[in-house]
């Protein structure tokens, strides 16, 4: 029976010796910042172009936290990478010939992986808070403003919970192309989509996405966006329960089926 730490430093070593994981990460913190960057400095010189709806729901945080629709989908991608590479090596026999039991295995991975991905997506998050600021000026707000510092960091965990929710389906489908078949478009395309259209985006809004950036809002509405029926952290709840449906599902898979 192998111990819990020997199960966690196993994990850590997977991870950093992997380079497409390593360098997800890299490119998550860099497209989160970069565009983030640009839209900030964008809006900041087309302030007066706005509507007056969108100037009077101008949010600062949230805008210099735009790159986050790229960003989110690294992630994606990062959490696709740590389960899914086990299964197109192989190495997923390997793993559970050495850690037979099977919760302490993925529990172990899911825990190395996510506190990975939630520091890089704190990281993420006060980088792109601050350089965004900066690029707005005088119409930009400071990290000690009420709810900014909850935004900030809300915004970290929304990164973390990403990477971990994808985690959970790609333990559930065995297969990276098709968790990233499934994911990339669900989180760039149908959830964008869906909260556009009137009968649709009613439902739309408790999607793990939509639902989860409300904890990067500090003006409520913000840049005249719909109103939701849930506050900042309510919606970062919705999106737990997604993440830990989805880990639970992913468990029950792995327990079942054989390798």
């Amino acid at each position: 029976m192998a111990s819990v730490p020997a199960v966690l430093n196993s994990e850590w070593t997977k991870i950093r010796t992997v380079s497409s994981t390593t360098w997800t990460l890299i490119c998550a913190f860099l497209v989160t910042v970069a565009m983030g960057a640009a839209l900030s400095a964008l809006l900041n010189s087309q302030f007066d172009d706005l509507s007056s709806a969108e100037r009077a729901t101008f949010d600062p945080t949230y805008v210099s936290f735009s790159g986050m629709v790229l960003g989110q989908l690294a992630m994606v991608v990062f959490g696709v990478l740590v389960v899914g590479t086990e299964y197109s090596s192989g190495m997923i026999r390997t793993s559970l010939s050495a850690v037979p039991q099977r919760g302490s295995f993925l529990f172990s991975k899911i825990a190395v992986a996510g506190v990975l991905a939630l520091l890089v997506g704190l990281a993420t998050s006060f980088v792109t808070f601050f350089l965004g600021q900066a690029l707005l000026g005088d119409r930009g707000t400071d990290i000690g403003a009420e709810n900014v510092l909850r935004a900030v960091v809300g915004g970290g965990i929304y990164m973390g919970l990403i990477a971990v929710f994808s985690m959970g389906v790609a333990t559930m489908l065995r297969s990276s192309m098709l968790s990233l078949g499934i994911l990339m478009p669900f989180f760039f395309l149908v959830s964008q989509i869906l909260t556009a259209v009137p009968g649709a985006k009613s439902v739309a809004r408790y999607f793990p996405d939509q639902a989860g950036s409300k904890i990067m809002q500090v003006v409520p509405d913000a840049m005249n966006s719909d109103p939701a029926p849930y506050g900042p952290w309510a919606g970062l709840g919705i999106m737990a329960l997604w993440v830990i449906a989805a880990l639970v599902g992913g468990y029950l898979v792995l327990k079942k089926r054989d390798a």
